[in-house]
């Protein structure tokens, strides 16, 4: 099992701003969710393009790790696709 890194030690390791270095742990972290239920219910990156009305490309990119690909609309599409309703926390930081 991989140890998650916080968003300000990887914000340190990439002289980055700790809410960009959030907002890619949560990205990855999505897409790390989405590929488990894609592999899961057998679904093919052609269906779910189909289903989701983005490209396969889209979708082979966003499942592969590219961060720049996925925006909140893009994750909606693909979750709903899958069958699945998004649902946000927010909590205060340690």
């Amino acid at each position: 099992m991989k140890k998650k890194t916080s968003a300000k030690k990887l914000s340190e390791l990439l002289n980055i701003s700790p809410a960009r270095s959030m907002e890619a742990i949560i990205k990855a972290d999505l897409i790390a969710h989405l590929t488990r239920v894609m592999e899961k219910s057998g679904i093919t990156h052609l269906t779910l393009a189909k289903k989701s009305g983005l490209s396969r490309s889209t979708i082979t990119g966003i499942l592969s790790g590219s961060l720049q690909k996925i925006t909140i609309d893009r994750v909606l599409k693909i979750a709903e696709a899958l069958g699945l309703v998004a649902e946000i926390k927010l909590k205060k930081s340690a």
